[in-house]
């Protein structure tokens, strides 16, 4: 299973980009889980920002809270990441992580965890 992040881009403090996760592969079904946004900056360590997990409440770091919102579209296999109000300090790569269950064609199920390559986003004026 192949995770697709797209959705990075330049934006101005205050602005708002949503980013997208899309699961594929050459299955016969294809359902993802759980789900996370995670973000590195420049010199920092990766980090958790937004979590969903099946039907629970999905969890966000403090400095995003009330800003972004995770979300997905299970019938399209996308997770999204709605940013708005964003802050030069948000700037980072944002990768999307997922536990994917897909079926291949002969019925066997196969549990993955895979990492999107993710994507830019840059918040400046």
């Amino acid at each position: 299973v192949q995770l697709q992040a797209s959705g990075g881009g330049l934006v101005q403090p205050g602005g708002s980009l949503r980013l997208s996760c899309t699961a594929s592969g050459s299955f016969s079904s294809i359902s993802i889980t759980d789900a996370g946004w995670y973000r590195q900056a420049p010199g920092k360590q990766r980090e958790l920002v937004a979590a969903t997990a099946g039907g629970g409440s999905p969890n966000y770091a403090d400095s995003v809270k009330g800003r972004f919102t995770i979300s997905r579209d299970n019938a399209k296999n996308v997770v999204f990441l709605q940013m708005n109000s964003l802050k030069p300090e948000d700037t980072a790569v944002y990768y999307c992580n997922a536990d994917v269950l897909a079926y291949d064609y002969s019925g066997t199920p196969v549990v993955s965890r895979s990492w999107g390559q993710g994507t830019l986003v840059t918040v400046s004026s």
